[in-house]
């Protein structure tokens, strides 16, 4: 069996790289400049956070997780499935966490602030994943180590849902032209890059939809689900933060206590 903890970094670091090339060849947005520098800004906010994760976070989560299965303690320990069923049940209910833990940083003022950091990027790409601000990742990882006790997972499950949740949110954020019939198939299952798109316009009633973040099916349970007919007539970002010094490294990091913007309700009409 592959070690999970390979498996995470290895999965991920292959599915970004073949995007990144297909990107290039098959773009749904056309006209991209700057791959790179906009590329590499977005990947060390991304190593920077895993670093934080690591050092912060790792040792706790290990605590946690290991405190809830020594006392049987939190729902997969009290309804104890066999084997691979409990793996499926503990990435279901995981899944239903993050769409609500998405779906509040939408609605709370304090966490959209940081939350805005990913949504400001106008030329949202595969990369865009791993665009983040340091304090969503860590208010994201402290309210975690009171999650997973709560729903009893171990280390070895959050591993598995994070090893399978990497390339499928690299591949939804991606520009990669997906053919609509493919996009139709896959979106029964997984969030695709359809979806996504509409996640990332900066029309809001288009922003605040499409929160899953794994599965797919969140969005339709609890009526956040929404597409367009025709993705590129999406704008992308956030207004007022599309200027050079808010796609920098330091820009990102100021973002939350200098450019705190909503989508507006009439942004993005035109077009549509």
């Amino acid at each position: 069996m592959i070690d999970p903890d390979v498996a995470k970094p290895v999965g991920a670091a292959i599915a970004l790289a073949a995007l990144w090339l297909i990107e290039g060849v098959l773009p749904m947005f056309e006209g991209r400049k700057e791959r790179v520098r906009h590329g590499a800004a977005n990947i060390v906010l991304g190593l920077a956070n895993a670093a934080v994760v690591a050092v912060v976070f790792a040792t706790a989560t290990l605590l946690v997780t290991e405190w809830a299965r020594a006392r049987s303690f939190g729902l997969l320990h009290w309804i104890d499935p066999p084997g691979v069923v409990r793996i499926v049940v503990a990435v279901v209910v995981f899944d239903a966490w993050q769409y609500l833990w998405h779906r509040m940083n939408h609605t709370v003022p304090f966490l959209w602030r940081f939350h805005s950091v990913h949504h400001a990027d106008a030329d949202m790409d595969a990369t865009t994943a791993l665009r983040f601000h340091t304090g969503e990742i860590v208010l994201s990882s402290t309210i975690r180590l009171a999650i997973l006790p709560i729903l009893g997972m171990t280390v070895g499950e959050v591993l598995i849902y994070e090893t399978l949740l990497l390339p499928i949110i690299l591949f939804h954020h991606s520009n990669v032209r997906v053919p609509a019939r493919v996009d139709v198939c896959l979106r029964w299952l997984i969030v695709t890059p359809w979806m996504h798109w509409v996640h990332h316009s900066n029309y809001r009633p288009e922003t605040d939809s499409n929160y899953s973040s794994m599965l797919s099916i969140w969005d339709r349970v609890f009526g956040s689900f929404r597409l367009r007919a025709e993705p590129r007539d999406i704008t992308l970002g956030l207004e007022n933060l599309e200027t050079q010094e808010w796609k920098s490294l330091k820009g990102m990091l100021a973002m939350p206590f200098r450019g705190r913007r909503r989508p507006t309700d009439d942004a993005g009409e035109r077009g549509r």
